[in-house]
């Protein structure tokens, strides 16, 4: 877990593009990274996030939904600081798509 956890935490999943409403660059520093391709959790979930923001749901519901089936998983920091586990911050997202509220991770 330490060196999965290491890892997320060196890899750029554009927080601070979402944290300054910058989701189209959100969008485009995460499918630039791959990460999506690659199942990883954070990057799925935002780049959900990003396309939710930007009135692209359907987009935003398949990410949330492969974060949740991906195989990789782990704690994720939210934008509040708190601590979840991956497919519940994934499932979260998901529900807070069809109430207009976000997630944003770390």
């Amino acid at each position: 877990m330490a060196d999965s956890q290491t890892a997320v935490d060196q890899v750029d999943v554009a927080y601070e593009e979402l944290m300054a409403e910058r989701n189209r660059e959100a969008v485009e520093l995460i499918l630039a990274s791959q990460l999506d391709d690659e199942g990883d959790p954070a990057a799925l979930i935002n780049l959900g996030t990003a396309y939710a923001r930007l009135g692209e749901a359907e987009k935003a519901l398949h990410c949330f939904e492969a974060a949740i089936n991906s195989d990789t998983r782990y704690m994720l920091e939210l934008a509040d600081g708190s601590w979840m586990d991956s497919r519940r911050a994934a499932r979260k997202a998901a529900q807070a798509l069809s109430s207009g509220e976000a997630l944003a991770l770390r």
